[in-house]
């Protein structure tokens, strides 16, 4: 019995056409954000990529929106953004044809539903310099092979490899990439398979996730990029997981927009009364 809590919880898998697919996310929805260190205890507790804690305004159209890995809170998570919007959905608290504003660290994100498929409005992240030689030795090495570039975001670095299969083989040293000083290390090169234009994967030990299923905050990277490589802003990304997912990408100059679908898998309440300081 779950006494009288009655903040409701979904796992979700998002960007993913099917259950089992895709990158899980678990959504927490509470009247009112409770303690961070009780937040992060049920991220560790759900043991996902991330968990997404969601908070409704005065105005139904907007909520409030903060992310957990099981270690520590980001700035933005793709994945989990789109499967708040799922969230919302299924909680009947939203309209098929409304337009949701989530209040973020990353400033206000604009999500829609067409037909199935959900879009969210991201902030485009540009690549800086190239990493220094000694970086490059480093990466190169964590990943047993050699990258034909090598660049840092504002959170992430970046490996430019010569061949996709080379990406969806890759056995990296987690040990290795774990002491490298960034968020995580993305793994990218262009597609000859279609019908997607470039694969990717997302490593991230030093945030308690050793590959990343689907990470659309990757994409607001990875899309740019692509799209000044391939020469178009309409993109389709592979993320060569295990479990894998395609990303519908389209920029608009400093936004990403991201598609996709997504798939409840569990929906109930949490027996746990939050913590509130």
């Amino acid at each position: 019995m779950c006494g009288s809590s009655k903040s409701q919880l979904w796992q979700i898998d998002a960007f993913a056409d099917a259950a089992f697919g895709g990158n899980p996310a678990a959504v927490c929805l509470l009247p009112a954000f409770p303690d961070d260190s009780w937040m992060q205890r049920l991220a560790a507790e759900m043991n996902l990529s991330e968990t997404a804690f969601l908070v409704p305004t005065d105005n139904r159209c907007r909520f409030h929106l903060r992310w957990f890995t099981p270690v520590n809170e980001v700035d933005l998570c793709g994945h989990a953004t789109l499967a708040s919007m799922q969230a919302l959905r299924e909680a009947n608290l939203i309209n098929r044809d409304q337009e949701v504003h989530f209040q973020t660290r990353s400033g206000e994100l604009r999500c829609h539903e067409n037909d199935g498929w959900i879009s969210i409005d991201l902030p485009a992240i540009e690549l800086g310099k190239s990493l220094s030689n000694e970086a490059r030795v480093e990466v190169n090495a964590a990943l047993g092979v050699d990258a034909i570039e090598a660049h840092r975001s504002t959170i992430d670095w970046v490996a430019v490899l010569p061949e996709e299969s080379m990406v969806c083989h890759l056995t990296p040293d987690l040990e290795r990439i774990k002491k490298l000083p960034t968020r995580g290390l993305m793994v990218t090169a262009a597609s000859t398979q279609g019908p997607h234009d470039f694969v990717s994967r997302f490593f991230s030990p030093q945030y308690g996730i050793d590959e990343d299923p689907v990470t659309g905050s990757a994409h607001c990277c990875l899309a740019p990029y692509w799209a000044g490589r391939l020469g178009r802003d309409t993109l389709v990304g592979l993320q060569a997981s295990p479990r894998s997912g395609q990303v519908r990408c389209q920029v608009r100059g400093d936004r990403v927009a991201l598609t996709g679908k997504a798939v409840t898998v569990f929906s109930g309440n949490l027996c746990v009364q939050p913590a509130v300081t």
